[in-house]
């Protein structure tokens, strides 16, 4: 039987190796970093300060009890094609 669609998506997002760049936990327990979770070649391809202002607009949409947060628009832009999901 052939996946669907969705399971497609599902397996090729959890074969990309997502972390944070100091590999450290993002939003759990107590060493938690705020850092924005992006697949590893994303990160690989974000500049320090590029990577810096996406990490703070997490911590920023964290502060105000947000889950999910935008990234840049220029950011996102640039890192679009690591996060395909198909």
């Amino acid at each position: 039987m052939s996946l669907s669609k969705s399971q497609r998506s599902l397996r090729a997002w959890t074969r990309q190796k997502w972390r944070t760049k100091s590999g450290k936990p993002s939003t759990q327990g107590s060493k938690a970093t705020g850092e924005r979770y992006l697949p590893e070649a994303a990160i690989k391809a974000l500049s320090s300060s590029e990577y810096a202002k996406t990490s703070a607009e997490k911590r920023k949409a964290t502060r105000r009890g947000k889950q999910v947060s935008k990234q840049p628009k220029a950011i996102a832009r640039k890192t679009k094609k690591f996060r395909s999901f198909s």
